[in-house]
């Protein structure tokens, strides 16, 4: 005999399921995987004339309720830990997740339809409330103070500014910007090719501050390379890198024209 039931009532093949549980008022830990599946065929046999398309999730419910069944009637599969696995463990799983959010969804629709007759009211307090400080009697507020409150008060609020520092992040220096350009720093390897008119590359890195320093002389090097003002040559792989200058730093031109890169 057909259960009297229409497909509009349903939202899927999880909800039928549901109303099968709840109908039979069967536990859904423990479902009578044989009981529940003879009455989802029954159903999906009245649904023959209706809508291929929706149908087909029925379908695919219906093929995972026989195949549990069919895993029902072999012997139990044992896992890792030994114990006996429940073929029916995954349906359970996706019953309950699709019940939560089902009751949910219900939750939030009586909320949706409770907030249709609420009306909220902005914040019309008087200016003159707003502005209103309760007066303070200085006489009435420093009665009973002594030197010992004074000295336990000044020590609560040193104690919370130091609670309020950061052990790890106070201990970090300020980060500043080190203004340099490559201009200048031509100026300068200008200068020091005057008095040096051979010179390591190592060593002349190695004398510079800071990385910016190191990567701002290393480009400077670059460019007087390009412009032909020096050159450079290395023995053997790995070696110290030997700058010679080969003409007369006092004519060298067009330095300051690195300014805005």
């Amino acid at each position: 005999m057909a259960i009297p039931v229409k497909l509009n009532v349903f939202e899927g093949p999880l909800d039928l399921l549901l109303h099968l549980i709840d109908k039979n008022k069967i536990d859904i830990y423990d479902i009578p995987i044989v009981e529940i599946t003879d009455q989802y065929m029954e159903y999906i046999h009245g649904m023959e004339k209706e809508d291929l398309g929706v149908m087909s999730e029925f379908m695919v419910m219906a093929a995972t309720l026989i195949d549990i069944k069919c895993r029902m009637l072999l012997p139990r599969e044992v896992n890792e830990e030994g114990e006996e696995e429940d073929p029916r463990a995954e349906l359970v799983a996706r019953l309950l997740e699709y019940k939560t959010y089902k009751y949910m969804s219900y939750e939030l629709k009586d909320r949706l339809d409770d907030a249709v007759g609420v009306f909220y009211k902005k914040a019309s307090i008087p200016e003159e409330v707003l502005e209103y400080r309760e007066p303070v009697d200085p006489q009435e507020l420093l009665q009973g103070l002594t030197i010992e409150k004074l000295n336990s008060i000044y020590k609560s609020i040193i104690r919370r500014q130091e609670n309020k520092i950061d052990p790890i992040r106070s201990k970090f220096g300020k980060i500043e910007k080190e203004e340099i350009s490559l201009s200048d720093k031509m100026l300068q390897m200008k200068e020091f090719a005057a008095a040096h008119r051979r010179f390591s590359f190592r060593q002349l890195l190695t004398a510079q501050d800071s990385r910016v320093q190191v990567i701002v002389t290393f480009l400077s090097i670059l460019e007087l390379i390009k412009m032909g003002h020096i050159q450079v040559e290395q023995d053997h792989l790995f070696d110290d890198i030997q700058v010679n200058v080969v003409t007369d730093p006092g004519t060298w031109k067009n330095l300051t024209e690195f300014a805005d890169e």
